[in-house]
Protein backbone atom coordinates (compact mmCIF):
# COMPACT_ATOMS: atom_id res chain seq x y z
CA UNK A 1 0.00 0.00 0.00
CA UNK A 2 1.21 3.45 -0.76
CA UNK A 3 1.55 5.72 2.07
CA UNK A 4 -0.47 8.95 2.18
CA UNK A 5 1.41 11.90 0.31
CA UNK A 6 1.52 14.85 3.12
CA UNK A 7 -1.52 17.46 2.69
CA UNK A 8 -2.92 20.53 3.55
CA UNK A 9 -6.31 19.45 2.93
CA UNK A 10 -7.69 19.96 6.08
CA UNK A 11 -7.58 23.67 5.57
CA UNK A 12 -10.17 23.37 3.04
CA UNK A 13 -11.95 20.58 4.85
CA UNK A 14 -12.06 22.20 8.59
CA UNK A 15 -14.91 19.84 9.55
CA UNK A 16 -12.34 17.05 9.23
CA UNK A 17 -10.71 18.15 12.10
CA UNK A 18 -11.92 17.84 15.46
CA UNK A 19 -11.48 21.73 17.43
CA UNK A 20 -9.73 21.77 20.89
CA UNK A 21 -10.73 24.58 22.93
CA UNK A 22 -7.09 26.20 23.21
CA UNK A 23 -3.92 23.49 21.88
CA UNK A 24 -0.95 23.65 24.19
CA UNK A 25 2.07 24.80 23.64
CA UNK A 26 5.20 22.73 24.04
CA UNK A 27 9.31 23.68 24.47
CA UNK A 28 11.19 20.85 23.55
CA UNK A 29 14.94 20.12 23.62
CA UNK A 30 16.45 19.19 20.84
CA UNK A 31 20.04 17.75 20.81
CA UNK A 32 21.94 17.31 17.61
CA UNK A 33 21.25 14.79 15.52
CA UNK A 34 22.29 12.06 17.31
CA UNK A 35 19.12 12.72 19.08
CA UNK A 36 17.10 11.34 16.70
CA UNK A 37 18.81 7.33 17.07
CA UNK A 38 18.72 7.70 20.81
CA UNK A 39 16.67 4.18 21.17
CA UNK A 40 19.53 2.67 19.46
CA UNK A 41 22.55 4.53 20.89
CA UNK A 42 22.03 7.15 23.28
CA UNK A 43 25.62 8.27 22.70
CA UNK A 44 24.86 11.72 22.15
CA UNK A 45 21.54 11.69 22.86
CA UNK A 46 18.77 11.37 25.61
CA UNK A 47 16.96 7.97 25.64
CA UNK A 48 14.78 9.61 28.70
CA UNK A 49 13.99 12.68 26.50
CA UNK A 50 13.11 10.27 23.18
CA UNK A 51 10.69 8.28 25.43
CA UNK A 52 9.12 11.71 26.38
CA UNK A 53 8.78 13.17 22.71
CA UNK A 54 7.40 9.79 21.73
CA UNK A 55 4.58 10.34 23.92
CA UNK A 56 4.22 13.47 23.15
CA UNK A 57 3.83 13.04 19.48
CA UNK A 58 1.53 10.05 20.00
CA UNK A 59 -0.71 12.55 22.31
CA UNK A 60 -0.23 15.26 19.74
CA UNK A 61 -1.99 12.73 16.97
CA UNK A 62 -4.42 11.31 18.71
CA UNK A 63 -5.83 14.10 20.83
CA UNK A 64 -4.73 17.82 19.87
CA UNK A 65 -5.12 16.79 15.82
CA UNK A 66 -4.11 20.18 15.01
CA UNK A 67 -4.25 22.03 11.57
CA UNK A 68 -0.96 23.23 11.55
CA UNK A 69 1.91 23.39 13.43
CA UNK A 70 4.11 26.70 13.89
CA UNK A 71 7.40 25.75 15.14
CA UNK A 72 10.24 28.03 16.21
CA UNK A 73 13.92 27.12 16.32
CA UNK A 74 17.03 28.31 18.03
CA UNK A 75 18.54 27.89 14.50
CA UNK A 76 16.83 30.68 13.00
CA UNK A 77 17.40 34.51 13.67
CA UNK A 78 16.35 36.65 11.39
CA UNK A 79 17.10 40.38 11.71
CA UNK A 80 17.19 42.48 15.29
CA UNK A 81 13.35 44.19 14.40
CA UNK A 82 12.13 41.77 11.99
CA UNK A 83 10.66 38.26 11.84
CA UNK A 84 10.58 36.19 8.77
CA UNK A 85 8.18 33.40 8.29
CA UNK A 86 8.81 30.67 5.91
CA UNK A 87 6.26 31.06 2.87
CA UNK A 88 7.31 28.44 0.71
CA UNK A 89 5.03 25.14 0.20
CA UNK A 90 7.96 22.49 -0.37
CA UNK A 91 11.29 22.83 1.20
CA UNK A 92 14.42 20.54 1.87
CA UNK A 93 15.80 19.74 5.04
CA UNK A 94 19.11 22.16 6.12
CA UNK A 95 21.54 20.04 7.89
CA UNK A 96 23.27 22.45 9.75
CA UNK A 97 25.35 20.26 12.00
CA UNK A 98 28.74 19.46 11.00
CA UNK A 99 31.23 16.26 11.74
CA UNK A 100 28.83 13.96 12.08
CA UNK A 101 28.52 10.63 10.46
CA UNK A 102 27.68 10.46 6.86
CA UNK A 103 24.65 8.95 7.02
CA UNK A 104 22.99 11.85 9.32
CA UNK A 105 23.14 14.11 6.08
CA UNK A 106 21.07 11.47 3.90
CA UNK A 107 17.96 11.95 6.54
CA UNK A 108 14.46 12.37 5.75
CA UNK A 109 11.83 14.03 6.41
CA UNK A 110 8.78 15.00 4.38
CA UNK A 111 7.14 17.82 5.10
CA UNK A 112 4.74 20.50 3.50
CA UNK A 113 3.86 24.38 4.10
CA UNK A 114 0.79 26.37 3.11
CA UNK A 115 0.84 29.64 2.07
CA UNK A 116 -1.96 30.48 3.62
CA UNK A 117 -1.27 30.14 7.08
CA UNK A 118 1.87 31.53 6.18
CA UNK A 119 0.19 34.76 5.46
CA UNK A 120 -1.87 34.45 8.67
CA UNK A 121 1.24 34.22 10.80
CA UNK A 122 2.62 37.42 8.95
CA UNK A 123 -0.65 39.19 9.35
CA UNK A 124 -0.83 37.63 12.80
CA UNK A 125 2.62 38.94 14.07
CA UNK A 126 2.09 42.50 11.88
CA UNK A 127 -1.51 43.07 13.33
CA UNK A 128 0.85 42.86 16.78
CA UNK A 129 3.27 45.72 15.84
CA UNK A 130 6.02 43.00 14.65
CA UNK A 131 7.50 43.30 11.56
CA UNK A 132 7.41 40.48 9.76
CA UNK A 133 7.66 38.88 5.84
CA UNK A 134 7.29 35.45 4.12
CA UNK A 135 10.66 33.86 2.97
CA UNK A 136 11.37 29.97 1.09
CA UNK A 137 13.67 28.37 3.35
CA UNK A 138 14.29 24.95 4.38
CA UNK A 139 13.38 23.63 7.91
CA UNK A 140 16.56 23.42 10.07
CA UNK A 141 17.97 20.71 12.30
CA UNK A 142 15.79 22.37 15.73
CA UNK A 143 12.79 21.44 13.80
CA UNK A 144 13.67 18.05 11.64
CA UNK A 145 15.19 16.44 14.73
CA UNK A 146 13.17 16.35 17.57
CA UNK A 147 9.83 16.29 14.82
CA UNK A 148 11.54 12.84 13.59
CA UNK A 149 11.10 11.72 17.30
CA UNK A 150 7.89 13.03 17.68
CA UNK A 151 6.20 11.77 14.50
CA UNK A 152 8.56 9.00 12.92
CA UNK A 153 6.05 8.89 10.61
CA UNK A 154 4.75 11.92 8.46
CA UNK A 155 1.85 10.51 7.36
CA UNK A 156 1.05 10.26 11.31
CA UNK A 157 0.80 14.29 11.17
CA UNK A 158 -0.50 14.98 7.76
CA UNK A 159 -0.81 19.09 8.44
CA UNK A 160 1.69 22.05 7.47
CA UNK A 161 4.79 22.74 9.19
CA UNK A 162 5.23 26.49 9.10
CA UNK A 163 8.77 27.77 10.72
CA UNK A 164 9.00 31.16 12.28
CA UNK A 165 12.20 32.46 12.91
CA UNK A 166 13.29 34.07 16.35
CA UNK A 167 14.76 37.91 16.34
CA UNK A 168 18.82 38.21 15.96
CA UNK A 169 18.94 39.42 18.99
CA UNK A 170 19.09 38.48 23.22
CA UNK A 171 16.07 40.79 24.56
CA UNK A 172 13.60 38.50 26.54
CA UNK A 173 10.58 40.85 26.29
CA UNK A 174 11.03 41.13 22.30
CA UNK A 175 11.10 37.00 22.62
CA UNK A 176 7.88 37.14 24.96
CA UNK A 177 6.20 39.60 22.63
CA UNK A 178 6.66 37.41 19.50
CA UNK A 179 4.89 34.53 21.59
CA UNK A 180 1.64 36.55 22.39
CA UNK A 181 1.45 38.03 19.22
CA UNK A 182 1.28 34.42 17.82
CA UNK A 183 -0.88 33.31 20.76
CA UNK A 184 -4.27 33.70 18.69
CA UNK A 185 -3.49 30.98 16.31
CA UNK A 186 -4.17 28.63 19.44
CA UNK A 187 -7.36 29.37 19.34
CA UNK A 188 -7.45 28.29 15.66
CA UNK A 189 -6.45 24.86 16.55
CA UNK A 190 -2.77 25.64 15.12
CA UNK A 191 0.05 23.79 17.54
CA UNK A 192 3.12 26.02 18.48
CA UNK A 193 6.12 24.20 19.41
CA UNK A 194 9.13 25.75 20.62
CA UNK A 195 12.41 24.37 19.89
CA UNK A 196 16.24 24.64 22.08
CA UNK A 197 17.91 23.45 24.77
CA UNK A 198 17.21 24.53 28.42
CA UNK A 199 21.19 24.23 28.80
CA UNK A 200 23.41 24.90 26.17
CA UNK A 201 27.22 25.14 26.74
CA UNK A 202 29.04 23.49 23.58
CA UNK A 203 32.43 24.87 25.20
CA UNK A 204 32.59 22.84 28.04
CA UNK A 205 31.38 19.50 27.32
CA UNK A 206 34.47 18.27 27.02
CA UNK A 207 35.71 19.53 30.74
CA UNK A 208 32.86 17.64 31.94
CA UNK A 209 33.03 14.90 30.40
CA UNK A 210 32.51 12.82 33.04
CA UNK A 211 30.11 14.95 35.43
CA UNK A 212 27.89 17.59 35.55
CA UNK A 213 28.73 21.35 35.17
CA UNK A 214 27.21 22.69 38.61
CA UNK A 215 25.83 25.67 36.75
CA UNK A 216 24.09 23.09 34.18
CA UNK A 217 21.77 21.72 37.55
CA UNK A 218 21.29 25.12 39.08
CA UNK A 219 19.94 27.43 35.83
CA UNK A 220 18.07 24.24 35.02
CA UNK A 221 16.64 24.09 38.16
CA UNK A 222 16.39 28.26 38.14
CA UNK A 223 14.44 28.11 34.37
CA UNK A 224 12.27 25.66 36.18
CA UNK A 225 10.84 27.56 38.83
CA UNK A 226 10.57 30.53 37.05
CA UNK A 227 8.30 28.97 34.06
CA UNK A 228 6.23 26.87 36.71
CA UNK A 229 5.92 29.30 39.83
CA UNK A 230 3.68 32.09 38.41
CA UNK A 231 2.21 33.58 34.99
CA UNK A 232 1.51 36.97 33.44
CA UNK A 233 3.62 39.51 33.59
CA UNK A 234 5.21 38.37 37.19
CA UNK A 235 6.70 35.29 35.09
CA UNK A 236 8.07 37.28 32.56
CA UNK A 237 9.94 39.55 34.90
CA UNK A 238 11.23 36.41 36.32
CA UNK A 239 12.64 35.41 33.68
CA UNK A 240 13.97 38.19 32.15
CA UNK A 241 16.01 38.50 35.04
CA UNK A 242 17.31 34.83 34.78
CA UNK A 243 18.56 35.24 31.79
CA UNK A 244 21.44 38.34 33.47
CA UNK A 245 22.59 35.82 35.75
CA UNK A 246 25.77 34.12 35.97
CA UNK A 247 24.34 30.79 35.58
CA UNK A 248 22.83 32.19 32.55
CA UNK A 249 25.79 33.20 30.88
CA UNK A 250 27.78 30.16 31.60
CA UNK A 251 24.95 27.99 30.83
CA UNK A 252 24.19 29.87 27.25
CA UNK A 253 27.49 31.67 26.36
CA UNK A 254 24.90 32.44 23.47
CA UNK A 255 21.60 32.83 24.04
CA UNK A 256 19.37 31.75 20.89
CA UNK A 257 19.32 28.42 22.58
CA UNK A 258 17.20 29.94 25.32
CA UNK A 259 15.07 32.35 23.89
CA UNK A 260 12.57 29.83 22.00
CA UNK A 261 11.19 29.00 25.63
CA UNK A 262 10.44 32.89 26.08
CA UNK A 263 8.28 32.90 22.81
CA UNK A 264 6.72 29.30 24.36
CA UNK A 265 5.96 31.35 27.69
CA UNK A 266 4.69 34.51 25.90
CA UNK A 267 2.59 32.27 23.89
CA UNK A 268 0.94 31.16 26.55
CA UNK A 269 1.25 34.21 28.71
CA UNK A 270 -1.14 33.63 31.95
CA UNK A 271 -0.74 29.56 31.87
CA UNK A 272 1.52 27.86 34.23
CA UNK A 273 4.33 25.48 32.15
CA UNK A 274 5.03 22.31 33.30
CA UNK A 275 8.52 20.34 32.63
CA UNK A 276 7.61 16.97 31.75
CA UNK A 277 11.07 15.81 31.78
CA UNK A 278 15.26 17.11 32.18
CA UNK A 279 18.68 15.65 32.62
CA UNK A 280 21.57 17.27 33.31
CA UNK A 281 24.40 16.14 31.57
CA UNK A 282 28.01 17.58 31.27
CA UNK A 283 27.21 21.16 30.39
CA UNK A 284 23.62 20.76 28.52
CA UNK A 285 20.43 19.89 29.97
CA UNK A 286 16.91 18.34 28.02
CA UNK A 287 14.21 20.26 30.01
CA UNK A 288 10.89 19.54 27.99
CA UNK A 289 8.03 21.82 29.07
CA UNK A 290 4.25 21.98 28.27
CA UNK A 291 1.84 25.04 28.66
CA UNK A 292 -1.83 24.69 28.77
CA UNK A 293 -3.69 21.27 28.88
CA UNK A 294 -5.12 19.45 26.07
CA UNK A 295 -9.59 20.09 26.83
CA UNK A 296 -11.47 18.57 23.58
CA UNK A 297 -15.26 19.82 23.34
Amino acid sequence: MTADPPVSATLENPSDVPMVNQTPVYFFSHGGPTFMYSDRDEAGGDLGAFKVLRAIGKEIVENVRPKAVVVLSAHWQASHDQVEVNSAEHTDLIYDFYGFPSFMYREKYPNVGSKIIAQKVIDQLQGSGIKAKGVARGLDHGVFVPFKVLFPEFQDLKVPIIQVSLFDTDDPHQHFALGKALAPLRDENILIICSGMTVHNLREMGRYRASVAPYAKKFDDMLETAISSDVGTVREDAMANLIKTDEAHKSHPTKEHLLPIYVAAGAAYNEKGKRLYTNQTSSVAWGEYQFGSINND
